[in-house]
């Protein structure tokens, strides 16, 4: 087998490889304009060599994974953070980053990860239109937002728009103003379009419409979540989902010291952001999450309380998948997260106490 380490770039990727039955090594840089690369590896199909790359994860590199695919050839892609962990020495360059590829795969220790699928990834793309699509169509309604209320008025609905339009204003502002309206006129069925493309996606996958009974979660969060998260069984526990959302603090703590920062971030930007909406819905809907919200808001703040919804509805989806279970089940028998509740303190102890009251002593 030929064991590859590749230093993947845009327009060009270094390599440094190994044969493992003969022994040889060597390292070489293939450029991708000129397909010097592509002609690389199908030399190598030709002559019937089993080939393993590896590589770190990376954007622009669709294209050289499908070639892989389609050449048979074994791909690993690696944690990058995990990568640049084992590096020791301070020089860095091209060449011992491929060195450094080649020796983790060599010695086993390669950081590899789960990569989607191409179909997973597609189906991304769908979400991330859409996302996109909204914020441009929202900056483009606060420009308009901006214009009323310099002339005294309040968007949105019917009437705010035919006030606008009937105005009278300065040349390019009314140029502004009707370029704007085309816009959002242009915007507005295109959205419409990927949300009902994103609804009959949801409904063809039973585990999006299992996460859809849970309320405040619609067909774009739950469809998402099975995107990212992927199957269920690569986690053992919901910190660890939270841990790949980047929903847990930073930490730098040593013997006595304990100290918790902001967020990681370490996932999916547009999972938390769904998440965090979908939790203040819940938090609108479910008296025990409101509750608790209106709880942590009074200790930490509001942020800090959106943020933790978040996190327990994400942990909360993470076992309603994994157990087949619907939000009625989960809420009926429990899960692995446990149920909000008012925690241990003068309330609840009087509550208890209301509910099972003291024998008497007469």
């Amino acid at each position: 087998m030929l064991i590859i380490g590749c230093d993947y770039h845009p327009s060009v990727q270094q390599i440094a490889w190994v044969d493992t039955e003969s022994g040889e090594c060597g390292e070489e840089q293939l450029m991708h304009s000129d397909g010097e690369a592509e002609r690389f590896y199908r030399e190598l199909k030709q002559k019937g060599v089993q080939v393993r790359v590896g590589m770190e994860a990376t954007g622009h590199a669709r294209w050289f994974e499908r070639l892989l695919a389609e050449l048979g050839f074994e791909l690993w892609v690696g944690d990058p953070a995990e990568i640049r962990a084992t590096r020791v020495r301070k020089q860095k360059n091209d060449r011992r980053d491929a060195q450094h590829l080649l020796k983790l795969l060599i010695e086993d220790r390669f950081p590899k990860i789960w990569v989607p699928s191409p179909e997973n990834r597609d189906v991304r793309q769908l979400l991330l239109h859409r996302h996109r699509l909204v914020g441009m169509r929202t900056r483009v309604m606060n420009q308009l937002q901006a214009i009323a209320m310099n002339e005294g008025l309040r968007l949105w609905n019917k009437k705010g728009r035919a006030r606008l339009e009937s105005l009278s204003l300065a040349p390019w502002t009314s140029r502004r103003r009707q370029e704007l309206l085309e816009l959002v006129d242009r915007l507005d069925p295109t959205i419409d379009e990927l949300s009902k493309a994103i609804k009959q996606e949801a409904e063809q996958r039973p585990e999006v419409q299992l996460l859809m009974t849970h309320p405040g979660v619609g067909p774009i969060t739950a469809l998402a979540f099975v995107l990212i998260i992927g199957t269920p069984e690569r986690f053992h526990c919901g910190r660890q989902i939270a841990s790949y959302l980047g929903l847990i603090p930073c930490e730098d703590s040593s013997a006595d010291h304990w100290r918790l920062g902001h967020l990681s971030k370490q996932g999916n930007a547009l999972m938390r952001l769904l998440l965090v909406e979908a939790a203040q819905t819940v938090a609108r809907c479910e008296p025990d999450w409101r509750q608790h919200y209106l709880h942590l808001v009074l200790r930490r703040g509001r942020a800090i309380a959106k943020v933790a919804l978040a996190r327990k509805l994400a942990v909360r989806l993470f076992w309603m998948w994994r157990k087949g279970q619907d939000y009625q089940q989960v809420k009926k028998f429990g899960s692995d997260t446990g149920q909000l509740e008012t925690p241990n303190g003068v309330k609840s102890i009087t509550v208890k106490l209301m509910e099972h009251p003291a024998p008497s002593m007469a």
